[in-house]
This record gives C-alpha cells, sequence and structure tokens, in this order.
C-alpha cells in the first residue's frame, strides 16, 4: 500500500528560511500574502492529497482510462475527486484575480504542486495543463479570446492542453503537417492529427481547450511558418456556454508504462474551428510560454514522486527485519534487525532524502525568480530574474527527473522482491516516473538548451546570474569555520564547472558537436554545483537556528547531517563529469554509423 504525507515541515524550512517567503508582503499584489496564510494553505493542500487524491493512485493505475463509441472515461473516483479539487478553489492559486485567480506566489504553488505529483501523478496532469494553456492565453491572446476563456479555465470547470506532436514529428516541430485555413468570420478551420496529448479527452471538465500547432496556407517552411490556435471540443454558445460539438475527436488512447488514469489521446481535428493565439507564424513563442511553465511543473513531477518513494522507502526499511547489523545487534528482543541498521540501505535512504531536499530548496529558489519577474517594481530586477528563470528551466527540468527517476529505483531497491510487484504501490512510481524525462522535450533537449542557448545567451549574462550567488555564498561560507567542511567539496565543482564552460564556450564555436557530446554531463554537472549551493544555505541556515535556540533542533541536526552527506558521498560525481566533459567527442562519435 503507498503512504504519502506532504513533508510540511521542509517545505516551509524551504519557503520560509530559504527562500525569503516572509518577506512578499513587500511584493506587488503580494501584500496580503502573511506566512501563516501560507502555512495554512499548506496544511489543507496537505490533506487533500492525502485523504482524496492518494488512495485514487493505485486504483486508478490499475483501471486506466477507456474509450469506448468515441467517449473517454477516467477511473472510478477521478470525476468526484476533480470536482473537490475544482470547487476547493485547488485550479486558481496562482492565477491572476483578474481571471477569478487567488493571485498567490509561484513560490507557494510549487510546492501544492508537489503534493499533487507525489499523491497521483496521473490526476495531477489535467489541472497541469490547464495552468500552461492559462499561461500561454493570457500572455499572446486577444482581450476577446481571454474574456471568454480564462475564467472558465481559471475555475477549472474548463481543462487545457497542449497538442505539438504529430506520428512523423515530435521535437522537430518545423515537420508539423496540420493545417489551419482562414474564413470570412476571422476564424479558422483546423484539419490534421497529433499524438501523445495529455489529458486529450475525458469526463472530468465541461469543456476542454486545445491550443494546436498548425500552419496557415501561406506559412514559410519550418519553424517560423508555425502558428498557435485555440480549438474547444464544444464550441461556446452566445451564453459563453459549451454548445455544438466541434470537429475534434479521440482517435485513440496510448497504451503507456505509466500515468495510465491520465488520458494520453490521440486527436483527429477535421475540419475544426479554431481561433488565432497571438500573431500569424509566431506560434512558436506563444507556445513557449506554456512549454517553459510546463517544463518546471515536470521537473516538480520528479521532486514529487521522488519523496513519494523515499517515504515509502523509510517506511518498509523501519520494518522488514532481516539479518543483523554488522556492528551487532541492535535489536536483540527481534529475531532480526529491520533493514534500515544496514550501511548500503542507509546509503540508499541517505542519497533519496538529499535530492528530493536539495531539489526542493532549488525549486524554491528559481520560483521566487518566477515571482521576482512578474511582479517587482524595478525593471533591472526583473531583467536579472527572467536571467536567473531562463537559464535554470533546462536544469530544473532535467535534474529533477533524472533525480527523480533515480529515487525511484533506489526506492524499490530498498524494498527487494516486494518492490517489484504490484503489493507496495513502489513500481509504479517507477513507471510513472519515467515519462518525465521525456515529455515536454527531451532531456537530452534541455541539456542541448542549456549548453547551445542559454549558455551564450547574452555573452554570457545569463551565467552570471548563477554564478556570482554561488561564488558569494563560498566567500561568505570561508569566514565561518563551521561550513569550511561542506564549502571546500563545493568549491572544487564549482571550479570545475567555470573550467568547462570556458573550455566548452571555446570548443564550441569552432565546433558545434564538442558542445552536443558534453551537453548532457554539463547539465549534471551545473544541476549538482546548484544542489550543493542549496546545501551550504542550508547548512547555514540550520547552524544559525541551532544558535538561536530552535524549537524543533533534531531538524536542524538532520539538515547538517544532510548536507555533509550530499557534499561527501554525491557532489564528488562533479569530477568524473568534469573529466567527462573535457574528453571531448572524439570516443563519442568515432564509430563509423555502419558499425553500429
Amino acid at each position: 500500500m503507498q503512504i504519502y504525507n506532504a513533508p510540511i515541515r521542509d517545505m516551509r524550512f524551504a519557503l520560509h528560511e530559504l527562500n525569503g517567503f516572509d518577506d512578499y508582503a513587500g511584493l506587488p499584489g503580494f501584500e496580503e500574502v502573511t506566512p501563516d496564510l501560507a502555512d495554512t494553505i499548506l496544511e489543507e493542500a496537505g490533506r487533500f492529497c492525502t485523504e482524496v487524491l492518494l488512495p485514487l493512485n493505485a486504483s486508478g493505475d490499475a483501471e486506466g482510462c477507456r474509450l469506448e463509441n468515441g467517449v473517454v472515461t477516467t477511473p472510478k473516483g477521478f470525476p468526484e475527486a476533480y470536482k473537490a479539487f475544482a470547487e476547493g478553489g485547488w485550479t486558481a492559486i496562482s492565477a491572476s484575480p483578474e481571471w477569478g485567480g487567488q493571485g498567490l506566489p509561484q513560490l507557494l504553488n510549487k510546492c501544492i504542486e508537489e503534493m499533487h505529483c507525489a499523491s497521483n501523478l496521473a490526476f495531477g496532469l489535467y489541472p497541469g495543463l490547464t495552468h500552461g494553456a492559462c499561461e500561454a492565453l493570457e500572455h499572446h491572446a486577444s482581450d476577446a479570446l481571454k474574456q471568454l476563456y480564462m475564467p472558465k479555465l481559471v475555475e477549472g470547470v474548463w481543462t487545457g492542453t497542449m497538442c505539438l506532436t504529430e506520428a512523423h514529428c515530435g521535437t522537430d516541430l518545423g515537420l508539423l503537417r496540420t493545417r489551419a485555413v482562414p474564413q470570412d468570420d476571422g476564424s479558422y478551420r483546423i484539419t490534421g492529427s497529433k499524438i501523445f496529448i495529455s489529458a486529450g479527452d475525458h469526463d472530468l471538465s465541461e469543456n476542454i481547450i486545445h491550443l494546436v500547432l498548425a500552419r496557415l496556407p501561406d506559412a514559410p517552411e519550418g519553424v517560423k511558418g508555425i502558428s498557435l490556435f485555440l480549438v474547444p471540443k464544444f464550441l461556446p454558445d452566445g451564453d459563453g456556454r459549451p454548445g455544438a460539438r466541434n470537429g475534434v475527436s479521440c482517435a485513440g488512447i496510448e497504451h503507456k508504462m505509466g500515468i495510465k488514469a491520465s488520458a494520453t489521446c490521440q486527436l483527429a481535428f477535421d475540419d475544426a474551428t479554431g481561433w488565432l493565439v497571438g500573431e500569424p507564424h509566431k506560434g512558436m513563442r506563444a507556445m513557449f510560454t506554456m512549454m517553459n511553465s510546463e517544463r518546471l511543473s515536470v521537473g516538480v513531477q520528479g521532486i514529487g514522486i521522488a519523496e513519494a518513494a523515499y517515504q515509502g522507502a523509510v517506511a518498509y526499511a523501519r520494518e522488514r527485519l532481516q539479518g543483523r547489523a554488522l556492528s551487532g545487534a541492535k535489536h536483540p528482543e527481534k529475531p532480526a534487525d529491520p533493514i534500515i541498521v544496514h550501511p548500503d540501505v542507509r546509503r540508499m535512504l541517505m542519497t533519496m532524502r538529499a535530492y528530493v531536499e536539495g531539489c526542493r530548496a532549488l525549486c524554491g529558489w528559481v520560483a521566487r525568480n518566477i515571482d521576482i519577474a512578474r511582479v517587482h517594481p524595478d525593471a533591472e530586477t526583473r531583467r536579472k530574474a527572467e536571467d536567473f528563470t531562463a537559464l535554470m528551466t533546462p536544469v530544473v527540468k532535467a535534474l529533477f527527473t533524472d533525480l527523480g527517476y533515480e529515487c525511484a529505483n533506489l526506492g524499490m531497491q530498498v524494498y527487494g522482491g516486494h518492490g517489484f510487484i504490484r503489493d507496495h504501490g513502489m513500481e509504479q512510481y517507477v513507471r510513472d516516473c519515467r515519462i518525465s524525462m521525456i515529455y515536454e522535450g527531451t532531456n537530452g533537449v534541455q541539456a542541448l538548451d542549456l549548453v547551445g542557448r542559454k549558455m551564450p545567451a547574452h555573452g554570457g549574462r545569463l551565467l552570471r546570474s548563477f554564478f556570482h550567488p554561488v561564488q558569494a555564498e563560498l566567500e561568505a561560507a570561508s569566514a565561518d569555520p563551521r561550513l569550511g567542511e561542506l564549502a571546500a567539496p563545493l568549491s572544487r565543482a564549482f571550479q570545475g564547472l567555470q573550467l568547462c564552460t570556458g573550455e566548452l564556450a571555446q570548443k564550441g564555436l569552432k565546433d558545434p558537436e564538442e558542445a552536443g557530446a558534453a551537453a548532457t554531463d554539463y547539465l549534471r554537472l551545473f544541476g549538482l554545483v546548484a544542489l550543493g549551493h542549496m546545501w551550504l544555505k542550508s547548512a547555514k541556515t540550520a547552524y544559525a537556528a541551532l544558535d538561536g535556540n530552535a524549537d524543533d533542533p533534531e531538524f536542524y541536526r538532520a539538515k547538517l547531517v544532510t548536507a555533509r552527506f550530499f557534499m561527501t558521498r554525491l557532489l564528488p560525481q562533479a569530477a568524473g563529469l568534469v573529466a567527462t566533459i573535457r574528453s571531448g567527442k572524439d570516443s563519442m562519435m568515432a564509430l563509423d554509423e555502419a558499425a553500429f
């Protein structure tokens, strides 16, 4: 049986103590956002996820979605859960008050998203796609489209999707064939087919709003000829209610490895009525507003699954009796010791813990910058926050999902054979988490984005938004002898990252394949340094709390122990990554294609 309790205490640490949520009242639009309000919302979100979403996770996986006579149905309990979810206001947490949203910060919203993913990832995809659709519409749609669609999407009575992929093209969207023909009334007729459309059809909401990439008749070739269109499942009538069925239908449901309770559909658009979002041939710009939002949310999926796997593994390790501790029996009154006494089990649990808490802290840093970029009154401050968010988006998406999958597999390993069967639900986490490394741009694509676009952008300006804070934190730590043992390994890893960045910048200009060959390892190195930075900050914060006689000293002592584990057992990967990156492309590209 799966277990999950929202890690409220650690979320509060990431929010209030590491990422400055307590000073949000000084930002425009967040004047009424208090720490007490945030804590209350976290508690209520945790309760909803534990009591409503978690019980549907395993049953939803077993039942899956069905397509019968053109109608898609979600597993038992999902429609009722979604209705309660929307009525509870959870679809509107971070949406603009202009459209009926609560306007709460992303720093808080990402914690809530993590809870959704940990308790029921498949369920969380439905509102998650809607949030991304709202982002695209709010930034690029006409006022008329926003007035009609945004309130319903924010309320959750309508849901959204993003329709990019076609059978013959995935990442290379320049090859897409879906067509859009303009009509005299200002609408367009959309014809084509899309695959892998998450939440493409279902029975949770009264209407589904598809954001569809298509080509106009006069479109130039490639990505410069793509436009974005809004295509509803049901055409709104004069009162804004769902009316006649549009020319869009579900042609099939994908048979997947995981997230089976999420309806991943093949959609057919047959002369469907749609409306242009943004400018003609500028659809990629509008879609990337949604994509970048979704990439951060997919990174949060990695944290959520890792947290759920960690909690399950800890519970099992405390209960499962097997063997005796190498240093002598720890529980002589029992026939054997629980496996949590064994070093290798501790290695796995500590690895999961260090990655989860480090990623949560780093996610908070990124989310805070999203909020600053949106509302801070100073233009230069907003620009710096935008730089940081753009730089970290591929890191969050790729690193968090890589580590989420690693943690899910470690959780299975802790369970041993019992993890490989369905009874405990651990194998579901492994299956569900695997897609996160693929959709919204594979992790290899994220690495190429980091090296090929973000690293050289504006003469390296984006990199400074990360390198300067890390350098400042290391310099500050040098004045505290207690932080020396933690700062030293981070300093070495940071120096390696700087060295590789400089060398890649030079090599990449001469030979793009050099940058491509190093990209995945470079992103991992970058991410480990970022996690090390957050663990150094966490240790600094923990020491300050202990010096101030904190009410829960064991929490802060655990932070120090976990920080030390990360720096001494996980961060040393950086040295191997540096060596791999500096080895160049030759051994990777030397084998003739025919020899494979």
